[in-house]
């Protein structure tokens, strides 16, 4: 079996290199790849790379993912976040190969504060949302073998994250303020990338099991609870670490305004994919001890 895994670098794509890896031959690109087109906004050599290497599986973790710039650059947006995996979605379906792409929360408005359901109507608020949106929407309408896992609050040990930029600020300063009025689920790339390796292997077998789902860590937090966390965790792992902050402040989400509109409610309801794939999906907490343990 072939797999194209596309975004090889990102937080996402580095884990994917790992858990894919077992279920068979793994061709990982990223946009300055050199023998094949990784590229999300070089539609014709995407489409060239999937007719040349003709792969059983092709797993996308290529995005535009940064949310503000992509209110100023909205057709560069909808090119990588839509057009191109609606391409990717077409050539799959020629071969009768499987499709495997994320998605957000962001497709939502965030009003509310029951999890999101997969059924519950989407209401993008932002350029990065309404992108993201179209392009599950191409997917859907092309390629029959598809995963969409729609998911929210990533982090890794590689790469910077929140985690790192609040420990940091926390050694500088004495005083943080961080936003308590936007709630989620921190979740972890290792975590993703091992689901879509359980989910891949299952839909192998049980066709019918394709589609979209929701993946995120269980529970949930703010971006204050979040912070508070992963401070006061640290510092039970290294009771050395030098903390300067000796407050840290709830503020809303008017007091840091940005160019896109974040969506206050991000709790995504994992039924569906815990039932359909036999899955516990661990608490928020588990993944992110484990990734301060990395980094520390």
């Amino acid at each position: 079996m072939k797999i194209l895994l596309l975004g090889k670098n990102g937080q996402l794509g580095w884990e994917l290199q790992r858990s894919l890896a077992p279920l068979g031959e793994l061709i990982a690109l990223d946009r300055r790849s050199e023998h094949f087109c990784g590229d999300l906004t070089n539609l014709s050599g995407l489409a060239e790379t999937v007719q040349t290497l003709r792969p059983d599986i092709i797993v996308n973790a290529a995005a535009h993912t940064a949310v503000d710039k992509a209110e100023s650059e909205p057709e560069l947006t909808r090119l990588i976040n839509a057009t191109a995996p609606g391409v990717l979605a077409q050539e799959a379906a020629k071969l009768g190969a499987w499709l495997v792409h994320y998605s957000t929360d962001y497709v939502f408005d965030g009003s509310g504060e029951r999890p999101w359901r997969e059924t519950d109507t989407p209401a993008p608020l932002s350029v990065y949302g309404r992108a993201k949106l179209e392009g599950e929407r191409l997917i859907q309408a092309a390629c029959p073998r598809h995963l969409i896992f729609r998911t929210s609050w990533v982090y890794a040990a590689r790469g910077g994250n929140f985690a790192k930029t609040m420990l940091r600020l926390a050694q500088e300063r004495e005083r943080l303020t961080v936003i308590d009025d936007q709630h989620g689920a921190p979740t972890g790339a290792e975590l993703i990338a091992d689901v879509t390796a359980h989910a891949l292997r299952q839909v192998l077998q049980r066709p019918e099991d394709a589609g979209l789902y929701h993946l995120a860590a269980s529970g949930h937090t703010t971006w204050h609870g979040y912070a508070s966390h992963v401070i006061s965790h640290a510092q039970s792992l290294q009771p050395a670490l030098h903390i300067k902050a000796q407050e840290i402040t709830p503020v809303a989400t008017s007091a840091f305004p940005t160019p896109a509109k974040r969506p206050h409610n991000s709790r995504l309801d994992t039924a569906r994919l815990q039932a359909a794939f036999g899955l516990t999906l661990p608490d928020w907490q588990q993944g992110v001890n484990r990734m301060l343990a990395e980094i520390i």
